[in-house]
């Protein structure tokens, strides 16, 4: 064998290696609740590394409507800056300890919940520390008034140049077309930005930045008595409850509308218009999430092998790509189907999309569509969990959408076991064309 080969054929090896690893330290730990903080353990060993994610549920969803931007921020400044009774640290400094260790620290909020993720070597020392840095980072951040207006003209600067962007001003359009006044449906502002006080930050952190509301995520080289040592050192300095929160709006299924009433038309200065379409759907621990799932794979989630590629693609060539996906999460999130084409083709790409997805939705898949669906995603599934991050992916959204623990042991087994019936009965239970928003950004013809 020639010796160029050697090194492809040793990486391959060792991916093979270390998706067998994982495969074989499934199923999933659930370690011993600490003040209601709940955490959860895949033991990996190929690899000396550790990856943690903090999940707090304090996401946007929990901004009231006149602060928009509140939970962002407040997320955002965690590592920017710590105060306590041990000390301070700035955020050079923050930057400094995380480059000593080697190690990656990320915080971010997304519309459910806020993250801190953490990747450093497993070695006792190191990641010692950094769960140290990431504790006093929960639990401690001291919210400057000078690094939040720093912050904030940061933010409003980058909203200003998104707006003159079409993808981000359709998406926010969409999505107020179709969660309405539900939370997920407001979105920051210049002007939402610029009213936050540094007050109110500390005062969402206390509200919303409890033990009870956290779920520890660890993937690494560490034992199962070591993982639960480090839940306990994030979040002991947290306090364990609260007063109530107040609970969060019910998220209704789209209402049946007129089309006219559904379409929405925004005039953009772009030589394509960019097409959205869609309604609220399903939370992720729903029975036919499956069903649903591949399905949707054969209408527009697979690239070239959906149905919505072939039909808007490959036999009319009104646009270089099209998707379909659901994006679940505790909430029922929403369905969405989407393009970007001439803007004089606009009305034909339009038709073709509404009148592909209605046939599916009242005929399913063909049997042809529905094996490719299934060996596709069944062939792909261990792309889905051949590292630590990946696999850290997995584990904190079967923890935080309460799935069972055995998920990724059963997953091609629930893919395999989905019949054509049973999406075609999915498909016109939670979706339906009289309920779809459709946006149209693009230049008059």
């Amino acid at each position: 064998m020639k010796s160029y080969y050697k090194p492809l054929m040793l990486s391959t090896l060792m991916a093979l290696a270390w998706i067998s690893s994982v495969q074989a330290a499934l199923p999933i730990e659930q370690l011993d609740s600490f003040h209601g903080a709940k955490g959860y353990l895949v033991q990996t060993k190929t690899l000396p590394m550790l990856d943690i994610e903090i999940s707090i549920d304090a996401g946007s969803r929990y901004d009231p409507s006149t602060k928009s931007g509140l939970a962002s921020l407040t997320g955002a400044l965690l590592n920017k800056g710590i105060r306590s009774s041990k000390g301070a640290l700035t955020e050079d400094q923050i930057a400094d300890q995380v480059a000593d260790l080697g190690a990656d620290l990320s915080v971010g909020v997304t519309g459910e919940r806020a993250l801190i993720r953490i990747r450093c070597l497993s070695r006792s020392d190191i990641r010692d520390r950094a769960v140290g840095l990431a504790r006093q980072i929960l639990s401690n951040p001291s919210y400057e008034p000078a690094v939040l207006n720093r912050e904030k003209q940061r933010i409003s600067a980058g909203l200003l140049e998104a707006e003159t962007k079409p993808d981000f001003v359709l998406d926010r359009r969409f999505r107020k077309a179709v969660y309405g006044d539900y939370p997920l449906g407001n979105a920051m502002t210049v002007k939402s930005i610029a009213a936050l006080t540094a007050s109110e930050l500390k005062q969402f952190h206390q509200q919303f930045y409890r033990s009870d509301r956290v779920i520890v995520s660890m993937v690494g080289d560490i034992s199962r008595a070591e993982a639960q040592e480090m839940m306990q050192t994030l979040v002991k300095d947290l306090p364990a409850t609260g007063s109530a929160i107040p609970p969060l709006p019910e998220l209704f299924r789209s209402p049946i509308e007129s089309t006219a009433d559904r379409e929405i038309q925004i005039p953009f200065d772009s030589q394509q218009a960019h097409i959205a379409m869609g309604m609220t759907a399903i939370a992720r621990n729903n029975p036919d999430y499956f069903p649903l799932m591949v399905g949707n794979y054969a209408l527009g989630g697979g690239g070239f092998v959906s149905r919505l590629m072939n039909e808007v693609r490959e036999k009319r060539g009104l646009a270089y790509s099209v998707f379909s996906y659901f994006a679940p999460g505790q909430d029922n999130g929403i369905f969405q189907a989407g393009l970007q084409t001439k803007n004089d083709q606009a009305s034909m790409a339009l038709d073709v999309m509404t009148e592909t997805i209605a046939q599916f939705i009242a005929k399913g898949p063909t049997l042809s569509e529905l094996d490719a669906a299934k060996a596709n995603l069944v062939n792909g599934f261990p792309l889905r969990i051949d590292n630590n991050r990946k696999l850290l992916d997995n584990v904190s959204s079967i923890a935080w959408n309460g799935l069972p623990l055995n998920t990724l042991d059963t997953w091609t087994e629930q893919v395999n076991a989905v019949t054509r019936d049973q999406i075609e009965t999915a498909f016109q239970k939670y979706l339906a064309m009289d309920r779809m928003k459709i946006v149209v950004l693009g230049a008059k013809q």
